[in-house]
């Protein structure tokens, strides 16, 4: 029986294209690619090369294990200061009217309704709305962890953060000490989008830019926080603004080590101003992926974040590189559901996830938001799995 490295060595061979066979080369002797061989991997490389060689990589740092945690969702505010041309969620806020705005007693009533039941992880995003400044952030943080002390927030993008600083007269230092003393545990990753500023001044040019959104992960990575990244594909980018997007997270990386997972999020093109940009195909969604689990090679874990793509398609990049499924979610996102996503009602329970996994020849292990193996469901019979 051949070995991974026999298996993917032969299918190396089959390329002419020497270009590919050299990063081919050096991934399977671990070495770093650069820019230039990011693209090409892009540009040249196909498919089922690309899916080998993600595939490589992903069970030589993983084996077999694809890991899921137990979380819900609370979003704060669709009402947003900023405009974001792909953005089909928010509501400015001279027509807030058409969004919702929740009160701190809303928020706490959504945690308590998971009152006895084995969630990990709460995630707290929205939209930038004026009037929900730090200390009203600060209190809901403090009401959170006073009454789940368990619980582990992970919450607001730098979006959100640079907007509260800065209406607070804070340092980003001063902003994420208060923020991580009143219960901050964690950061999402979203608000990346792309990081060059080519692409981001066409599509969202008035929030926070690529190194602000830096800063503020590498302070929560200095004062002992980790957190995700993001990269929004399949708009206007081209593949070159993809990857200097990639290696400017690959070198906070290098320097700080905070980040768990990176999760490539599909555009989607419903009831937004780019409406008219064609959706990218599957098989761009897994060169993405493929891509992605190579050239980061600093990245511990590549997540596919199924209420955006599907169920379906987020099993089929558990080919591609992939190692996280995200989590139970719960109904209550709206983020991609109103964009046009394949979940219009993103809800999986613990049962249907690990079938997910399983089905894929995949071994499911419930975690952490720090990755801390929280079961082992390869053997757990579906019947008997709590949702």
């Amino acid at each position: 029986m051949q070995s991974s490295t026999d298996s993917v060595s032969a299918l190396l061979s089959y390329t002419q294209d020497p270009a590919l066979q050299k990063i081919g080369f050096k991934i399977l002797n671990g070495e770093r690619l650069q820019e230039a061989e990011g693209v090409t991997l892009f540009e040249k490389g196909s498919l089922s090369w690309l899916g080998a060689l993600a595939n490589f990589v992903r069970e030589k740092k993983h084996g077999n294990i694809t890991y899921f945690n137990r979380n819900f969702h609370i979003e704060p505010t669709n009402v947003c200061v900023f405009n974001c041309s792909f953005c089909s969620y928010s509501r400015g806020y001279a027509h807030r009217e058409e969004g919702w705005e929740l009160s701190i007693e809303q928020m706490m009533h959504i945690v308590k309704s998971y009152d006895g039941k084995p969630v990990t992880e709460v995630h707290i995003v929205g939209g930038v709305h004026p009037k929900m400044n730090m200390e009203f952030f600060l209190e809901l943080l403090r009401s959170i962890k006073s009454h789940r002390p368990d619980l582990h927030i992970k919450a607001f993008t730098p979006v959100e953060l640079d907007y509260m600083f800065r209406k607070a007269k804070l340092t980003v230092q001063e902003g994420m000490q208060m923020a991580h003393e009143a219960g901050l545990d964690s950061l999402p990753g979203g608000g990346a989008e792309i990081f060059h500023p080519e692409i981001r001044k066409q599509i969202c040019d008035d929030k926070v830019d690529a190194e602000g959104w830096l800063t503020i992960h590498r302070t929560a990575h200095q004062l002992g926080m980790h957190s995700n990244a993001t990269l929004l594909y399949g708009h206007i980018e081209a593949y070159h603004h993809r990857i200097d997007h990639m290696e400017r997270l690959r070198q906070l990386q290098d320097e700080t080590g905070g980040f768990n997972t990176f999760i490539p999020l599909k555009f989607r093109n419903k009831d937004n101003d780019m409406q008219h940009i064609p959706e990218s195909s599957i098989i761009e969604d897994m060169r993405m992926y493929a891509v992605s689990r190579l050239y980061l090679d600093n990245f511990p874990h590549i997540k596919a974040y199924w209420p955006m793509l599907g169920r379906q398609q987020a099993q089929l990049t558990l080919s591609f590189g992939v190692n996280d499924m995200d989590g139970t979610i719960d109904d209550s996102t709206k983020i991609y559901s109103m964009a046009g996503s394949e979940e219009q009602s993103p809800s999986m329970s613990t049962s249907d996830l690990v079938q997910l996994i399983r089905s894929a020849g995949r071994t499911p292990i419930e975690r952490g938001t720090l990755y801390n193996v929280v079961k082992d469901y390869s053997t757990v019979a579906l019947e008997s799995i709590e949702a």
